[in-house]
């Protein structure tokens, strides 16, 4: 008998800055790091109804110089940590930290793929994960995250700010 595949999981893809965190700016240090209102609860409640939640962000600091993936990493683990303490947790992050103006060589690339708008990050999710692409969506702060989300298949919607769980209910996106 043939192994079968595991069955799909609808998947909430979420860009960091501007809907996770207040974005101020290449973010990378905790200490500068502010959630969005209901960011939070938002990412334990698709956990309780059984979604993933994955964030898929770029992060042309990197390249640019500004600051390590190795600090990067480190603030998506306290992340973690924190929304642990609130009952959630992130499933995968994805980062795109190439830039067509990168100071550094390693990160210079004159298109990347995994830099929004281009799909990359979101293909590599999906072929990652037993993801339920009909049922899944992201959510953006702009119109890059969007179009990232339409070339891959996967709908969208743009967030506007405010309180991220009271916009998703609004839109009635809540599982």
């Amino acid at each position: 008998m043939p192994d079968s595949a595991p069955p799909l999981t609808p998947a909430l893809f979420l860009d960091r800055d501007g809907v996770l965190n207040e974005d101020r700016g290449y973010v990378y240090r905790w200490e500068d790091f502010r959630w969005i209102a209901g960011a939070r609860e938002t990412v334990a409640a698709f956990n309780r109804a059984g979604w993933l939640v994955i964030v898929v962000t770029n992060q042309s600091g990197v390249g640019r110089g500004y600051y390590t993936e190795d600090a990067m990493h480190d603030l998506h683990a306290r992340m973690q940590q924190d929304l642990a303490a609130a009952g959630g947790r992130i499933d995968a992050f994805y980062h795109a930290p190439q830039h067509p103006e990168s100071r550094l060589a390693a990160y210079r690339h004159p298109d990347p793929p995994l830099r929004k708008p281009n799909p990359g990050m979101l293909l590599q999710a999906l072929q990652d994960w037993p993801i339920d692409r009909d049922a899944s969506f992201l959510v953006g702060d702009k119109p890059s995250d969007l179009e990232a989300a339409m070339r891959a298949g996967i709908r969208s919607v743009l967030f506007p700010g405010g309180d991220l769980m009271a916009f998703l209910r609004a839109e009635d996106l809540l599982p």
